[in-house]
């Protein structure tokens, strides 16, 4: 593939590699180091003069670190002359503050800064993944492809949930509702959803189940899981709602604070993730962690993109 260029940020170097060797490229030359008053500092060891240009950095781990890391690789790339800059950034930082809500009208919509950001540091294009809400492309006025985990987790689920044919897709929160039915659909299987009512960001006050789970295995489906809160409520409300058993499988598996002790507590058969966030620290402390690579989803985005090709054959199919 000539005239492109891969570069990967510190936030998460092993699916920026799994990518390269997909595309069959090698990663380019990046330097990134910090001063002692913990200043970025980014050296673009290679040309980057007329290249497509594609920067992998995923919002995870030391986020504002790696966020501004990202802003100064775009922003070296564009003054070395790259035709073009492609941010992908597999987990979209501060994708949950979004909107202001009824409660606290002076929050700020830090999405929107962030989309605010990446243009201003030149980027030309953005390839995400799972947005978790994915009016987030419109506060860009550059392109985005927000791209969808839904067909690997459809084929994780045919290929590891031995009754899946008699299972319930289950949203953990309403707003989660659309996903849960598009894969209850293409599964032919029912949904049900839990209403939860929060008190304060990160604690859930009470849960109410919509649909029956009764003698089924329940698949709890959502884009992302923080302290695991929710997602651990809900396992214990569906068990006690008659559920065989139950499995999670959520898109960013961010796993702060007490996740992990959570999840080993609670009655989950499995916790699965996608490599959007790397896992291999908390796989260690947790074996019902199990991870789906996307990294071909990525990489196959990366070469129609760069090809000039349509995205959109990537949201229903996992490439080969």
């Amino acid at each position: 593939m000539p005239n492109i260029k891969i570069f990967s940020g510190s936030s998460h170097p092993d699916l920026s590699q799994k990518i390269a060797d997909r595309l069959g490229l090698e990663l380019g030359k990046v330097v990134t180091k910090k001063f002692s008053n913990q200043e970025t500092c980014v050296e673009i060891g290679e040309s980057v003069r007329g290249e497509d240009v594609y920067i992998v950095q995923s919002g995870c781990g030391e986020i504002n670190d790696n966020l501004m890391e990202l802003l100064i690789m775009i922003n070296a790339c564009k003054i070395a002359s790259a035709s073009r800059v492609t941010a992908v950034i597999p987990c979209f930082p501060y994708a949950r503050q979004d909107k202001k809500d009824k409660v606290g009208s002076r929050a700020p919509i830090s999405a929107k800064l962030v989309a605010n950001m990446l243009s201003v540091s030149g980027a030309d294009h953005i390839i995400t993944m799972d947005l978790h809400a994915s009016q987030i492309q419109g506060f860009f006025d550059i392109p985005v492809d927000n791209l969808y985990a839904e067909p690997a987790v459809l084929k994780w689920i045919k290929e590891n949930i031995p009754e899946w044919k008699n299972c319930t897709i289950v949203s953990p929160d309403a707003g989660g509702a659309k996903r849960v039915t598009s894969i209850a659909d293409r599964l032919n299987v029912d949904f049900a959803l839990i209403h939860k009512e929060r008190k304060k960001a990160n604690e859930v006050d009470r849960m109410v189940l919509v649909g029956d789970v009764t003698d089924r295995v329940a698949i709890l489906v959502d884009d992302m899981a923080d302290t695991c809160g929710t997602v651990c409520h809900a396992a214990d409300k569906l068990i006690s709602a008659g559920a065989t058993k139950v499995y999670a499988i959520l898109t960013h598996g961010i796993f702060s604070g007490p996740a992990i002790s959570r999840i080993n507590n609670a009655c989950f058969e499995a916790v699965v993730v996608t490599n959007t966030i790397p896992q291999e620290e908390k796989m260690k402390h947790c074996p019902k962690i199990q991870v789906i690579d996307i990294s071909m989803i990525l990489a196959e985005a990366i070469r129609r993109t760069h090809n000039g090709e349509s995205v959109s054959y990537l949201f229903s199919h996992v490439p080969l």
